[in-house]
């Protein structure tokens, strides 16, 4: 039996992704806001709704490993990677994610949630 749960792998990944997602849609909302756009709101209004929709998952994420007592605790940052220790009931297992593949990742997410912002009747 593995340590780590495979139906909490998810939720380990969702404390990874949401929270630099929140960061970089915060700093655009900031950037919408100061640019020079004609139209400000509608940019505004995506990333207001994303942000919102976000944070709730985040929530519930958090909730679901408080839990079922997940802890998620960033290791290091090299040059090429970063490292995850995923903790459960006392058990550590050490990730490793590429830089890169986490950037990709983000980008996949905040597109995904995009679409959902335009089209709440996606599921995903």
């Amino acid at each position: 039996m593995p340590l780590i749960p495979g139906d909490a792998l998810p939720y380990f990944e969702n404390m990874i992704y949401l929270p630099i997602i929140i960061s970089i849609l915060e700093r655009d909302r900031e950037v919408i806001e100061t640019s020079s756009f004609k139209l400000k709101g509608p940019y505004i209004n995506i990333v207001e709704n994303t942000l919102k929709t976000v944070r709730s998952e985040l929530k519930d994420t958090n909730t679901y490993a408080r839990n079922r007592n997940l802890k998620l605790v960033k290791k290091g940052k090299d040059g090429s990677f970063t490292e995850y220790a995923f903790i459960h009931n006392g058990y550590e297992d050490i990730r490793r994610y590429m830089n890169i593949r986490l950037r990709n990742r983000t980008e996949e997410l905040i597109n995904e949630y995009f679409a959902k912002s335009e089209n709440p009747n996606l599921k995903g």
